[in-house]
This record gives C-alpha cells, structure tokens and sequence, in this order.
C-alpha cells in the first residue's frame, strides 16, 4: 500500500492523457490490475522497489464509446482569476462546457449541445442565445469535415440525450459543421449571417416556445464590436441578429417582424452601424437605442455598465463576475458564452494587446474594485475568467487582473463611485446602491498606452 500511495502518482503522470479512461468503471479496473500487481509476486528478473507502469487504452470511431480524460489544456487560477489557457476556441469551448456542465457519477445527460464551425464566428455569436436559460446548451467548436480531439472528448462527457419533443436533437449543428456521429442532429442553415442568425432565432422560438424580451442587433463584419452581445445572449437567451454597416439584411428585418414590439438594441458606435441603420430598424420598431463606441474594448465595457429597466449589465459596483478574451479571437466569445449563463454570470470584457491591461479596462475594474471596513469574510468579491493562452491574455495581465479584482480593505463609509446618466444613449437615471439600481455612466473614450 506505500507503494500505492507513493507510486501511482507518478504513474498516471506518465498515461497518455489521450489513453486514460476516468470513467469509474475504467478506475474501478485500473485499481483491481494493479492490486493484482501488487498481490503477485516478483519475477525472477525484478528488483524490489521498482515501478510497473500499466497502460490501459480504448480505441472507438464512435462518440458515445470515446474515452473520457484531459482535455489537455492548462486551467490556471489565482487568487481572483481563472484561465481557460487552450491553444485554439474549440479547447477553450469545451473546457468551459466541463467546467458549467460538469460530470458527476449517477448525474443525468444534458438534453443538447450546439456546434458551430471553427472559421464562422457569426454562428457563434447567435447561437449563444441557445446556451442560455431553460435550455443551456453548451457550446461546442467543430471542423467543417470533423471534430477535434477536445470537442469528441466534451460531447462524450456531457453526453447529449435530446430532448422530449419528437423534433428535439441531442446535436444542433450551426451551418456547415461536421455531425458528431451516433448522435441525432439537426442541422441549422442558411447562406449568409443574417439568415443563418434568423434561422437560430426560429430554433429559439421552437425550442423555448416563448418570444424574446429584448433583441441585440450587431455587426456582421466588424466581430470585436459583435463578442459582447454573445454572453448577454447566454445570460437572457435574447437572439442576435446581423446588420450591414449601412443596410439591413431582408433576413434581419424578417426577424424583427416577428418580434414586433421587443426592444432593439444595437452594439456599437456610428461608424460601426450607422444612423441610417437605426432609422431603417426603426421603421419596424421604434425606440432603436444604441450602445457602445467605436472602440471595441470600450464598447464593451460601456456596454457591460449599460442598463435600460430590465435590460443590461448593470456593472457599476463590485461584486460580479467577469470574463476577458482576446478581441482578435471573436470565436473565444462563443466558446466562453455559458460562463454568463450559470456560475458568476457576468459580461464579456475585450482586451486588444495580450502583454498589456488596456487603461480603459483597468480604470473599469479600479471603479468596481471590492472593498471591506472590518471583516473581508463579509465582503462581496469580483472573479474574472480569461479565455486564451498566454499568446491571447499574457501572463502579467493575469496578475493585473488579479491585484485589481483582490478586496482591499476601506474606511467606513468608502464607496464606489458615483457616476451620472450620460443622457441620450436611453438608459435609465437611477440612483447608486446595489447591482439592480445603478446609474449608467458618462461615455468616453481613454487611451490605451
């Protein structure tokens, strides 16, 4: 038994992560081969203290028999900050439908996961509103002629059932991605953004059997002012819906006419999506209300602090969870979607250099920074997820991150700022004091060092 607790660490180090099964079954196997080991006696030509190394591997074409390990990516937390460090989206997707959907013995499947090719970030952003509530589909990132090792290896933990409904699939496939085989799919389409978009805001209405109260409308060709709208998506299950910098596509209008009467918002500033935008969204329903800039890492944020009634963020004071990714990764958006579903739900923040903290972004996290008079155990606290490996969000912003969302200690009566309505961007004036009252802030643009 020393042996066992002294070696057996070493030898799971040295399995092929690719080759483990951790199921409890395989475990269960493991176990009993190497107490048979340990019972039997050495052979003639075995020294007494060395290690026997035992490999058990599984080969299958099939999802539902894949082996469940690794999925081979570093996940490195700090104090205030954890980090989904894969190598590409679809790592990064499928560690976080793990770490939102995650395995336990004897726990039920979930009903469906969603697929979205690897160059379409559009598809991504869309079907985000499929991640959200009742459904919460996690997201998953395929080739368009096959899967890759990370995403086989999440659909056969997470193992997909369908739903009860005769037309409900284990699988939604987003356009033109590979099917996960024996699994029932449904297969989205449509031959541009802004009808492959209405058609998973159709999916949407099939599946959760309800209108939307609000609709995002993005652009389509501008993917760092779009991410955002992708964990709002997942928060609320609003759909998304594409526009031209200068023309709405028939398919978005088409969609809009459906929701006749839900509130338009649209992400961006005017050289983004312009004023003739807003009047021709207008035409179908007034009171089009814009937010954001023409910077996207501030967009974002401005759009993290917005709130409009029961639209928006609201993030003006500490307390929340964050996510950062990498504005040139737009599909890191997706794959990081049901983190604002479930957990710390909380907004997608953008960064554009991965060696430093943008200022505008560091002010925001000073502005909401947590803070303590007596006791830091009653305090409230910010955590923040970062999408990407170092060649995304580096290292020293890593630890920035997690100086500027540590709780310090405050005199009594210290708060958070107070910041006035901007006026004229449509949200409400309310007065400081908790996550559902704050007031929206001034807009401004800082400059990046």
């Amino acid at each position: 038994m020393r042996w066992l607790r002294e070696e057996l660490p070493l030898l799971v180090d040295r399995l092929d992560r690719r080759t483990l099964l951790i199921a409890g079954a395989a475990l269960a196997g493991v176990a009993l081969l190497v107490w048979a080991l340990l019972a039997g006696p050495l052979s003639s030509d075995e020294e007494p203290g060395e290690t026997r190394v035992v490999t058990v591997a599984v080969e299958t074409d099939d999802v539902s028999e894949a082996p469940v390990g690794a999925l081979g990516f570093p996940l490195v937390a700090t104090r205030n900050t954890t980090r989904v460090g894969g190598a590409d989206s679809a790592s990064n997707a499928a560690a976080v439908a793990l770490a939102t959907h995650p395995p336990a013995p004897g726990a039920d499947p979930i009903e469906a996961a969603v697929l979205v090719r690897d160059d379409d970030w559009q598809a991504g952003i869309a079907a985000a509103a499929l991640a959200g509530p009742p459904l919460r589909a996690p997201l998953l990132i395929g080739g368009a002629t096959s899967l890759p090792e990370p995403t086989l290896d999440a659909i056969a933990q997470l193992r997909p059932r369908g739903g009860g409904g005769p037309s409900d699939a284990a699988i939604y496939a987003i356009g033109d991605v590979a099917s996960a085989p024996g699994l029932e799919t449904d297969r989205i389409e449509g031959d541009s953004p802004a009808e492959l978009a209405d058609s998973i805001d159709k999916l949407r209405g099939r599946l959760l059997k309800q209108k939307p109260e609000h609709v995002l409308v993005v652009t389509q060709e501008e993917a760092a002012f779009a991410m955002p709208a992708a964990a709002w998506a997942a928060r609320s299950s609003d759909p998304v819906l594409f526009t031209g910098r200068d023309e709405v596509p028939e398919a978005t209008l088409a969609a809009l006419r459906r929701h006749r009467g839900a509130p338009i918002y649209v992400l961006g500033g005017p050289t983004v999506i312009t004023d003739k935008v807003i009047r021709e969204l207008e035409r179908v329903s007034p009171g089009v209300k814009r937010v954001g800039s023409d910077d996207p890492v501030q967009s974002a944020i401005e759009f993290a602090r917005y709130t409009d009634s029961d639209f928006g963020w609201n993030i003006n004071d500490p307390g929340h969870g964050l996510v950062l990714a990498n504005a040139s990764n737009p599909l890191d958006a997706a794959a990081a979607a049901t983190l604002s579903a479930s957990g710390k739900w909380g907004p997608l923040l953008l960064t554009d250099v991965a060696t430093i903290l943008p200022a505008e972004l560091s002010s925001f996290l000073l502005d909401i920074k947590p803070g303590y008079d007596d006791d830091p155990t009653r305090a409230v606290y910010n955590h923040v997820w970062l999408i990407g490996d170092s060649d995304a969000i580096g290292a020293a912003v890593q630890a920035e991150l997690d100086e500027l969302a540590e709780v310090a200690e405050v005199g009594p009566g210290a708060g958070g700022p107070v910041i006035e309505d901007s006026g004229g961007s449509g949200g409400e004036t309310v007065l400081p004091g908790g996550p559902e009252n704050e007031p929206e802030p001034k807009p401004g643009k800082k400059q990046r060092p």
